[in-house]
């Protein structure tokens, strides 16, 4: 059944703007990292059933908006209103490089799935992919639009998808560079995005208060979801595939069936808007993150 597991209140100083969860492979812990307001990262660990604090990641100078952990579960991305990158070793709590992105230019952070890149959505309209060991920009994909608020990289690596605070999707190629796909069904900005684990369907929010479900290879819009009563601002597909979860401004996180495209439960556990929500490894638990400082781990059935 769902239900809320944990609860930990004032999980930073100010508010909480996103969330990361991940499995380590070289110990097994689960380690979940957060970003707030108050310019820290914090990383956790989910062990007996309790969240345990680890450490604090100091080094950004402004408000961190986006984290990622890598495939491994090894090392953790930042990414700041200071317009840096940041990378953490989860095992040393000690920062291992940080990556200048360019002025306003670091809004949104993903791992690709071999761990050799890290993306970053840029105020121009590109995406830039800078590398894991140069530290430096490999190559950026142009997508002609507006501000990045949200990417995405497909889990077999063929795509990555960003979304523009102009509400247009883009996926692009990863082998050739090219932009394969623009859909235009959002008329707000677009504030998150995920693939699903099998990389066939990708789901976005957006605050004009839908998710939409699109099948990857064809680009067909396949459903349109309603039920928040404010700006979705975060979404996660659950590795069961059948599922994701989103977090809101209504204060709400809700649980879909993506093939019923139907929502199967709505979690209140927050008292004001709800940034970031994410998996585990298998599915089991969720976890969001608030304006309201706390950091909830809810049960979902598997």
């Amino acid at each position: 059944m769902y239900q809320m597991f944990h609860k930990r209140e004032d999980g930073h100083e100010d508010s909480i703007w996103s969330v990361a969860w991940a499995r380590s492979e070289k110990d097994n812990s689960e380690n979940i990292i957060t970003g707030g307001v108050d310019d820290l990262v914090k990383s956790w660990n989910w062990r007996d059933d309790f969240l345990d604090y680890r450490a604090t990641l100091k080094g950004h100078q402004l408000g961190v908006v986006s984290v990622t952990i890598n495939a491994a579960g090894t090392v953790a991305a930042s990414s700041s209103l200071d317009s840096t990158i940041k990378l953490w070793d989860l095992d040393s709590s000690k920062q291992i490089k940080s990556i200048d992105a360019g002025p306003v230019d670091c809004w949104t952070v993903a791992f690709s799935p071999d761990g050799q890149y890290i993306g970053s959505g840029s105020h121009s309209g590109k995406i830039n992919l800078f590398g894991i060991e140069s530290g430096k920009l490999e190559q950026s994909l142009d997508t002609r639009g507006k501000f990045i608020m949200s990417i995405a990289y497909s889990p077999d690596g063929h795509y990555i998808a960003c979304g523009g605070i102009d509400g247009i999707v883009c996926i692009f190629d990863l082998a050739t560079g090219k932009l394969l796909h623009t859909l235009e069904g959002h008329a707000m900005p677009i504030r998150s995005l995920t693939f699903s684990p099998d990389s066939q369907l990708l789901t976005t929010c957006s605050d004009d208060t839908s998710i939409k479900i699109y099948d990857v290879q064809h680009a067909n819009l396949i459903g349109t979801l309603s039920g928040h009563g404010s700006y979705v601002l975060c979404v996660d597909f659950c590795p069961d595939n059948t599922h994701f979860a989103t977090s809101s401004s209504d204060r709400k996180v809700k649980v879909w069936d993506a093939g019923m495209r139907r929502c199967v439960h709505t979690f209140t556990e927050h008292n004001d808007q709800v940034w970031g929500v994410a998996y585990n490894e298998n599915g089991s638990k969720l976890v969001s993150v608030s304006d309201d400082k706390s950091v909830v781990i809810y049960e979902c059935p598997i």
